[in-house]
């Protein structure tokens, strides 16, 4: 994983904090987690100056999605930040090029 899946993994990492303590109430249960992760990441870090394009929300959501489906089915041996973020960093490098 290079630098810029890294920093992309950290920004999930503060994603995820910060959605467990919106959603403290519930025990951080959210079942359109996507949707709230996808806002947020667009509007309130910086994810789209690390991936160099700023998905449309819906599109996020849906990466974020089959990141989650993809990491239970292959149960890789990585953290999901960064199996994440190597997804994400690869999707938008296609979509720029």
């Amino acid at each position: 994983m290079g630098d810029k899946e890294r920093r992309i993994a950290d920004i999930l990492r503060e994603a995820t904090e910060t959605h467990h303590r919106v959603y403290r109430i519930v025990d951080g249960k959210d079942p359109d987690w996507a949707s709230w992760y996808a806002d947020w990441l667009i509007t309130l870090s910086r994810l789209p100056q690390e991936l160099g394009v700023t998905p449309v929300r819906s599109e996020l959501a849906y990466l974020l999605v089959l990141s989650d489906k993809q990491y239970t089915a292959r149960r890789p041996d990585q953290p999901w930040e960064s199996f994440y973020a190597t997804l994400l960093a690869e999707h938008c490098a296609a979509v720029a090029a």
